[in-house]
């Protein structure tokens, strides 16, 4: 069975065909897939899903690329992870990719968006779900400071230190050693099918696989063969199969590895009995 650990079932291309979308899960033994919010407005839909369907669960948080939305407190974080269907916060991070005409001084308000779901994963003791693109040494600062890593710098040091994922990881290996020596988990897309994605594929190798998740982050990032094509939790195979070739393992091998470490960080999630006799 494969998990698919990043995706996101509310945006409307793929809400709209949402039965025949879990059908194709089940027929490419997908038993689950974690739907990801991106701003609070649409934190409810996400929700909804997950009430829906015990195959797919909640996060909640306020995407850092996105402008002009309701920005979250820790309060309104901790609010909504006392749903039980929400097991994660984020997505969350630092995107400096697009600046424009603006400069990395400029994106303080993206820092600051980040430290509150830091500080909110820590008080609800939830994996975060980290967004970076372009941003490795703010991020990596920010996450250390806040998550309770760096000694002396933290005000709250009764609270668990952060723990989480690095989703749809694009970065260096330099970036993947620091993050598995926090204790993080990196997860793979379907880049890493990608023809040009040679150097992502060695930063693969390096992971070990007990600290690999695989997603699709649908819509988007088909993998091959389907690159271009709508991108669904159904896809999330080519990527384990991706990442079996790199390792020389099994599809089967990096199936049971990567579920039995979503199992593991998103432990909130619990396992539905119908899924039980798969896992």
């Amino acid at each position: 069975m494969y998990i698919d650990s990043h995706c996101h079932l509310d945006f409307d291309e793929l809400r709209s065909q949402l039965p025949a979308l879990l059908s194709a899960m089940r027929q490419a033994q997908v038993g689950g897939a974690l739907c990801i919010s991106t701003t609070l407005e649409t934190f409810p839909a996400v929700l909804e899903l997950a009430q829906q369907h015990p195959q797919l669960w909640a996060t909640v948080g306020v995407h850092p690329d996105n402008e002009g939305v309701r920005e979250p407190s820790v309060a309104d974080l901790l609010a909504a992870a006392q749903h039980p269907r929400v097991v994660g916060i984020g997505e969350t991070g630092l995107d400096y990719y697009r600046l424009g005409e603006r400069s990395v001084a400029d994106m303080e308000w993206q820092r600051e968006r980040f430290r509150v779901h830091i500080r909110a994963a820590r008080r609800a003791d939830l994996p975060l779900i980290i967004h970076t693109r372009a941003a490795a040494a703010d991020t990596l600062a920010i996450l250390q400071e806040e998550g309770g890593f760096v000694p002396g710098a933290d005000p709250t040091p009764h609270l668990p230190v952060a723990r989480g994922v690095f989703h749809c990881f694009t970065e260096s290996a330099e970036l993947a050693q620091a993050v598995l020596e926090l204790g993080f988990y990196i997860s793979f897309s379907g880049i890493i099918t990608f023809r040009n994605a040679a150097e992502l594929r060695e930063v693969v190798r390096q992971v070990p696989l007990e600290r690999c998740l695989i997603e699709t982050d649908s819509p988007y990032l088909a993998p091959a063969p389907h690159r271009g094509k709508l991108n669904t939790p159904a896809y999330v195979p080519f990527v384990a199969q991706q990442l079996a070739a790199v390792k020389g393992l099994t599809p089967e091998q990096v199936a049971q590895a990567t579920t039995a470490n979503f199992w593991r960080l998103f432990s909130q999630a619990g396992l539905p009995a119908e899924l039980l006799h798969a896992a």
